[in-house]
């Protein structure tokens, strides 16, 4: 193999294109309520979903580093191939590459903030700042208990709801239920992983709940985040009588089948569970985005 072409296999590696789907559900459903609200505008849909790809991989980027650095990842790890730890690219050049990705939203971003005011900046200066601190700076968040939180918010309310507000101008009252449920859904993906990882991240002395409170606590709260965006979903129906959001209805078996394989799997058995739940983000989403066009 060429070092042109193992460079680019590192990279692809390294932006972790298996996460990038999860990224983009909720700015799909955005779009679906958009479209819905007779309000759809293209070009910003693009930008919203270009920069909602940009700043998962520059989280992803800065994660690699700092685990590394800080002995979260190590040639014990059970998930999946990192970068800097195994020596495909220096952290220098990882760095290097989150500022190039940090440039395109920044560039992306400058035509949200001319065309929606400067509230998007506000919006997007804490999204660039928090894709960075999630793991870097101070305070990382998820070594010290708030990686949850952030995953919830950010990816379920901030996603989603931002991205209505850049398309739309405004956004509908529908929007925050749809990001509960899309950010619970999404952190779903993390606990998974921090399950999984729970043996490496107590060494490198990372708090989160399996780590401080214990395995039962991580399941229960994976059970939890699954189950209750059907649960809203049916009462959102029932409130709204648009009937066709309950075709995330139809992945309810595949979710049982994960809080099943959470609670009797362990260490690298977990990866496919991780891989799975990333598809139920997925699916779910784009049967609600579809519902969202039907009604």
């Amino acid at each position: 193999m060429s070092e042109k072409t193992s460079k680019l296999s590192a990279w692809w590696i390294a932006i972790r294109p298996h996460t990038l789907p999860a990224a983009i559900a909720p700015v799909l459903v955005a779009w679906s309520i958009s479209y819905q609200q007779e309000a759809f505008l293209l070009l910003p849909a693009l930008a919203a979903i270009f920069c909602a790809l940009m700043l998962q991989i520059v989280s992803n980027l800065v994660n690699d580093v700092m685990d590394f650095h800080k002995g979260a990842d190590t040639s014990e790890r059970q998930g999946f191939r990192r970068v800097t730890q195994s020596g495909l690219l220096t952290a220098k050049e990882v760095w290097a590459g989150a500022a190039v990705v940090i440039l395109l939203v920044v560039i992306a971003g400058g035509y949200l903030i001319w065309l929606r005011g400067m509230w998007v900046l506000v919006i997007g200066l804490i999204s660039i700042l928090s894709a960075i601190a999630y793991t870097a700076g101070p305070f990382p968040l998820a070594y010290n208990g708030f990686g949850d939180l952030f995953v919830f918010i950010f990816f379920g309310f901030v996603s989603l709801c931002g991205s209505a507000f850049v398309i739309i101008g405004w956004i509908p009252a529908i929007s925050w239920v749809m990001a509960f449920n899309m950010g619970a859904l999404i952190t779903a993906i993390l606990v998974v992983n921090n399950v999984r990882d729970i043996e490496s991240d107590r060494k490198a002395g990372r708090r989160n709940i399996p780590v401080v409170f214990g395995l039962n606590a991580a399941i229960w709260e994976y059970r939890i985040l699954i189950s209750i965006p059907y649960i809203l979903l049916i009462f959102t129906v029932i409130s709204t009588r648009q009937y066709f959001l309950l075709l995330p209805l139809l992945t309810i078996f595949k979710a049982i089948s994960l809080i099943r394989d959470l609670d009797i799997l362990e260490g690298a058995a977990l990866n496919p569970v991780l891989g799975r739940t990333a598809q139920l983000v997925i699916q779910f989403g784009l049967l609600l985005a579809l519902g969202f066009v039907l009604n």
